[in-house]
């Protein structure tokens, strides 16, 4: 599971203990957790049977308030909560839904309506509805704000028109978070509605791109048509990239802000090669091999505690910058350590074990123990949920205080920008 920043919830009713956490509220965390355990044994239970029981326990984010699938607790308590239940065997919602857990739901939270919220958060945590985000154009990737699908109001529907593109998991989602345009003549960030889309509805049409891999994570929509009642709008009309800026903040921090155990992740299929096919070698190859692998160990380690830290420290509201920080440096060292593993294998690693299938998986690639594959799927971390070069501007701008890009467009009516 992922942990993601929300709204403010002060939940200590007056008596901090270490972390602002109240002695009262981490037992009573304790507690139900010890009593959702005893009643439904991970190992003896349906996913989603245990996930509903996990969410209606206040259990699903315990710094929700009551009825969101929380306990109006402090965030404090919500890595906890997570920590304990992983080590028990818990399902993971976060493993089918990596879209819906990580981006969706804080953004359903920060946004939604109180009907949206008891709507969409309880299957969207169990899995039995997935979700996916419907950002990304053929003309608008690092530039979101400059898409180009439309919106048009119709009494009290709104009818879409548009494509997106790189769309994860599209093919399984029974929901999709969109960006489209309900007023061309305002500036491109100021004419932007999010609607809330059934994936099923007449009018929108998946189509598979299949990846380096060979597997189509990724997707084509098409909205032809599509009708989208007014209640599915999230937030108001034209405050678009408002919602846009929760998800976004909330995305990079699902990416690269998951604390792995030491040793563990990328590093240990690192350590595991070298463990089986270098440890009493003391060729030149090898000793050069060990010096990459042990600067690669320090890298990984440096930010394991950096998230770690993170995490502890992350209070409410929309995540800050911290989680381009995190981004940036889980997608590039992912693929520095993948090129190792390639490296260690030595001809072996020219080859790949799975022979490119043509097949549109379940689930988002989140660990894997084909490490051919993974130096392949590891490309795309440092392009989804924003390139490296994005999130370096990002860093530049808002927290070393550097000159921003030039923005000629800002102010522009967006159907008077150039387009390509």
């Amino acid at each position: 599971m992922t942990t993601t920043s929300q709204p403010k919830r002060t939940g200590t009713n007056g008596r901090e203990g270490a972390g602002g956490v109240a002695p009262d509220d981490a037992q009573r965390v304790d507690r139900l957790i010890d009593q959702l355990l005893a009643d439904l044994p991970p190992g003896q239970t349906k996913p989603v049977v245990f996930l509903g029981a996990q969410f209606d326990r206040g259990l699903a984010w315990v710094h929700y308030p009551e009825g969101d699938g929380g306990l109006d607790l402090s965030p404090a308590l919500q890595q906890h909560a997570v920590q304990r239940l992983a080590s028990a065997g818990a399902p993971s919602s976060g493993r089918r839904n990596p879209i819906g857990y990580g981006m969706v739901a804080p953004t359903v939270a920060v946004h939604g309506t109180p009907e949206q919220r008891a709507r969409y958060l309880r299957p969207l945590f169990t899995g039995e509805e997935v979700w996916c985000q419907l950002f990304s154009e053929p003309g608008a990737g690092s530039d979101v704000a400059g898409l180009a699908t439309r919106a048009l109001r119709d009494g009290d529907e709104w009818v879409v028109d548009g494509q997106k593109v790189w769309t994860t998991l599209a093919h399984i989602a029974s929901f999709g978070l969109l960006l489209a345009r309900t007023d061309a003549d305002a500036p491109k960030h100021r004419g932007i509605t999010c609607l809330l889309v059934d994936m099923h509805a007449p009018g929108v049409e998946v189509r598979p791109l299949h990846q380096i891999t060979g597997e189509a994570e990724f997707n084509e929509v098409f909205f032809t048509a599509a009708r989208v009642p007014d209640g599915a709008r999230l937030g108001a009309v034209g405050d678009g990239w408002g919602v846009a800026i929760t998800t976004l903040m909330n995305e990079r921090v699902s990416i690269g802000g998951n604390v792995a155990q030491r040793g563990q992740g990328p590093i240990g299929d690192a350590l595991a090669i070298w463990r089986e096919r270098y440890r009493d070698d003391r060729s030149p190859r090898a000793l050069a091999l060990r010096d990459r692998l042990m600067a690669a160990w320090v890298r990984s380690e440096v930010g394991r505690l950096t998230n770690l830290r993170a995490v502890q420290a992350r209070r409410t509201g929309t995540p800050g910058p911290e989680g381009s920080v995190a981004k940036l440096a889980f997608a590039e060292e992912n693929k520095r350590i993948y090129e190792l593993c390639v490296d260690l294998l030595g001809a072996e690693g020219m080859l790949h074990s799975s022979d490119y299938p043509k097949v549109r998986p379940g689930e988002v690639a989140m660990g894997t123990t084909d490490v051919h594959k993974a130096f392949l799927r590891a490309r795309a971390n440092s392009i989804e949920g924003g390139t490296s070069e994005v999130m370096r501007n990002i860093l530049g701008e808002r927290v070393l205080g550097l000159p921003g890009e030039p923005r000629t467009d800002r102010d522009l009516a967006w159907k008077d920008i150039p387009r390509s």
